[in-house]
């Protein structure tokens, strides 16, 4: 009887995005609580973020990327319209390991760019569709149902109900493609720190390690919240055509 009635699903559904939430809080917390304390352990090389990523750069053979300084903490991030390696106010000028990793992680999505990284490709692909498809689809759901109410066929409100519901999983599939390019990147942080001797001792590798793993703790947390608001988005469109079959 319960997996008959999608608006019990449809609530039941409701009480999962809680605890997806609390792991997203979880997880952000986390970042910053290791970042934190990996903040305080400077590299034995004496290595700041900016000189990793441009050694890197170098290193890879990569000159067209600029390294410049931005604000706030842990807003890094690499535009690679602009070709620019941005590095935020805990990561730039500090000699850390936590700075110099989350250094190395963005020098990791221009090395995917340079070498045609496939998912990282794909997610670049995804990104104006992602953000066509996060206005239109609930819109289009609305024009869709409202069609299988009116018209004496449901053909053409079908239709547009599945392009609407096709456009709000583009979100969802976004963030599955965003979890194997950041945990990539990381991968190669790790290789590259350890080939360029930037990190030294074993406390050093290893906290960078940490830093990196707790981050993608965050992509995982966004993927699981992600399928949970697509599961409530496909019983509501279910819902709301169930109507007009009632």
């Amino acid at each position: 009887m319960f997996f008959d009635n999608p608006y019990l699903i449809y609530l039941a559904s409701g009480i999962l995005i809680l605890p997806c939430l609390l792991l997203s809080v979880w997880a952000s917390a986390r970042v910053h609580k290791v970042f934190g304390r990996y903040s305080r352990l400077p590299t034995s090389t004496d290595w700041t973020g900016s000189d990793t990523a441009r050694m890197l750069l170098e290193k890879n053979g990569i000159f067209n990327v600029r390294v410049a300084a931005g604000r706030g903490k842990l807003t890094d991030n690499f535009n690679p319209r602009t070709m620019t390696v941005t590095l935020s106010e805990s990561t730039y000028a500090s000699n850390s390991v936590a700075a110099v990793a989350v250094s190395a992680h963005e020098i990791g999505h221009v090395v995917q760019r340079q070498r045609g990284y496939a998912f990282y490709k794909l997610r670049t692909i995804l990104v104006p569709l992602t953000n066509i498809g996060s206005v239109l689809a609930f819109p289009l759901v609305i024009i869709g149902v409202i069609l299988e109410w009116t018209l004496a066929t449901t053909t053409v409100g079908n239709a547009i109900v599945f392009t609407g519901v096709c456009l709000y999983a583009l979100s969802t599939i976004f963030t599955l493609v965003t979890l194997p390019v950041e945990l990539n990147a990381s991968s190669r942080a790790k290789r590259m720190l350890a080939e360029t001797g930037v990190l030294v001792t074993d406390e050093e590798k290893s906290a960078a390690a940490k830093v990196l793993s707790a981050a993608a703790m965050t992509y995982f947390a966004s993927l699981l919240t992600s399928l949970v608001y697509f599961l409530r988005f496909l019983l509501y469109v279910l819902m709301l055509s169930g109507r007009k079959r009632n």
